[in-house]
């Protein structure tokens, strides 16, 4: 069946005009969400040497979904909304485990949101977007399209981790098993962040930051062909550093960086555990 979807889904993708069934496109991608709401695909997964591959056709099935669907009336309680008619909210039960508490947050359908989710009002889910077990989504923090949240991570408040479905190769944001992002942090533009990492409150990165490793005397930082990668266990805060230049240094003007202070230890692990009493 995958095969299948995959295979039309690449084919429409290619029409033009006339040529492009809307018809079928809108069944595609009703088969598309209700693959991605079980988490059967994924529009990235783990390569099985320790990276991240990008399937591209899934985004390319979420982006003919755009392209297929017409303007309709989704209001939902007095609120007014316009949205596309074949983009509905996915709708949760009590049996999906997931605890969805009340108070104005949306998980979009063709979102994987896995048992013992935790979604803290107000909250949003974008379509294409996997949320492992046992994570936490806590109040305005963002997981953007297409962006894969690993177990047991927590995005503390106003979090944004950023999405991406143009162009189809670019990759998503990653973050990987038991992650703490701290609150106002800003993850984006296809930035990998390895299991059990921990970002402090305010920490942004993108794909022209420069990360400072001082326990290692390295700096990071994306390439050509690989995403920007913090490793396993940092622990990345925001510093500065200064600007060369006789007005810069005249002025005392630096920049904002991340650096990475440590890596994880008991200490850490103490600071970040979540209370099991909130599950």
């Amino acid at each position: 069946m995958t095969e299948h979807l995959q295979q039309r889904i690449e084919e429409l993708s290619l029409l033009t005009g006339d040529s492009f069934p809307i018809d079928e496109a809108n069944r595609l991608f009703t088969e598309l969400r209700e693959e991605l709401n079980r988490g059967a695909i994924r529009s990235a997964e783990p390569d099985g040497v320790g990276g991240w591959k990008t399937n591209t056709w899934v985004k390319k099935g979420i982006l003919l979904g755009f392209r297929a669907g017409s303007l309709g009336d989704s209001s939902l309680g007095g609120f007014p909304f316009f949205d596309k008619a074949n983009l509905p909210l996915r709708k949760l039960s009590l049996a999906d485990n997931v605890r969805l508490v009340p108070g104005g947050s949306a998980i979009r359908d063709g979102a994987y949101v896995a048992p013992g989710v935790i979604c803290m009002p107000p909250m949003y889910i974008n379509i294409g977007a996997y949320v492992d077990q046992g994570s936490m989504v806590d109040s305005h923090a963002l997981v953007g399209t297409c962006a894969q949240i690993g177990k047991g991570v927590h995005l503390s408040a106003a979090s944004q981790i950023g999405g991406v479905l143009e162009p189809v190769g670019a990759n998503p944001v990653i973050i990987e098993d038991e992650v703490l992002i701290g609150g106002n942090c800003g993850v984006y533009e296809g930035t990998i962040v390895k299991r059990r990492a921990v970002l402090a409150s305010g920490v942004v990165l993108t794909a022209s930051s420069r990360v400072y490793d001082v326990v290692h005397n390295r700096m990071l930082s994306a390439t050509a062909e690989q995403p920007l990668v913090i490793p396993e266990g940092a622990v990345v805060v925001m510093g500065s550093r200064g600007i060369k230049g006789d007005f810069a240094t005249e002025h005392g003007l630096s920049l904002s960086t991340p650096i990475i202070v440590k890596y994880r230890d008991e200490k850490t692990d103490a600071r970040t555990a979540m209370e099991e009493a909130l599950r």
